[in-house]
């Protein structure tokens, strides 16, 4: 399982706060401790105007780099904002996101075409998130057919099928269910994510939502995930479907993480 840490980013409170205060001891620390706790990568994202989002951006990569070997996940909705920083990362990570608004493949593949850069592909376009499977699984078409014609693997594709919140859709669980399936069939080496969180906008108890959802997508094929590494219940939740699914050869992933502390009762 691909964990892709969420913690930097300026859409949370505390984090937010540290972006616009330049505190580069907050933002190294939440790099390491992700780090530490088993990130793939390291996600990061500004949030802030326009106007200065490229310069903290900068910031943001030039502390991340100075404090972990991890590969940075460079997140923005704006293609041009991630072309700007593009060489200041040190090493192939991810680009977040791809998706058919705009001409954000149009920036974002050929910058990435003859690299080992994976990146993430979102199933909406200029209308907006589809309401069925069968038109998500349609712009998924699409995006590995324009991945492809520009020489990017299958394989460092990242493709997340989008869910909105239960409280607003029943069907949402099983229309991304759907989706993994479907596309894992035509390309098992393809990588489905999501972020945690959205399925449970608006209901009481997020977290227990949001454990089960974890729970029915890695038994529907995701393998990657953009989420907080420190949350322990989450990791374990985590660790734990993955040795179930018979991917966690004598659950030795389960029993290191255990042994080092990272789930489990905290000994804080």
């Amino acid at each position: 399982m691909i964990i892709i840490g969420e913690k930097i980013n300026g859409t949370i409170p505390s984090t937010g706060v540290a972006i616009a205060s330049r505190d580069s001891a907050f933002i190294a620390d939440l790099a390491v401790r992700q780090s530490e706790a088993g990130a793939d990568f390291i996600d990061v994202c500004a949030s802030t105007a326009p106007e200065v989002e490229v310069e903290a951006l900068k910031w943001l990569i030039d502390i991340v780099q100075s404090v972990t070997d991890v590969p940075i996940s460079i997140d923005s909705p704006n293609p041009h904002a991630i072309k700007a920083v593009f060489t200041d990362i040190e090493k192939p990570g991810l680009i977040n996101s791809v998706s058919l608004e705009a001409d954000k493949t149009e920036v974002l593949f050929p910058l990435i075409a003859d690299t080992e850069w994976q990146v993430v592909a979102l199933l909406c376009d200029n209308n907006g998130i589809p309401q069925t499977s069968e038109q998500r699984l349609e712009i998924a078409r699409q995006t590995i057919d324009c991945a492809v014609g520009y020489g990017i693997a299958p394989s460092r594709l990242h493709i997340d099928p989008l869910v909105i919140s239960l409280s607003t859709d029943q069907t949402s669980m099983t229309k991304f269910i759907h989706c993994c399936q479907e596309i894992k069939s035509w390309y098992p080496e393809i990588h489905i994510t999501s972020g945690l969180s959205n399925i449970s906008f608006g209901l009481p108890l997020r977290k227990s939502i949001n454990q089960s959802f974890l729970v029915l997508a890695m038994g529907a094929g995701m393998d990657s995930a953009i989420m907080d590494p420190l949350d322990r219940d989450m990791l374990a939740t985590l660790l734990g479907t993955d040795a179930l699914l018979e991917n966690d050869r004598y659950c030795r992933k389960y029993t290191t993480a255990y042994r080092q502390g990272k789930i489990g009762k905290s000994k804080n």
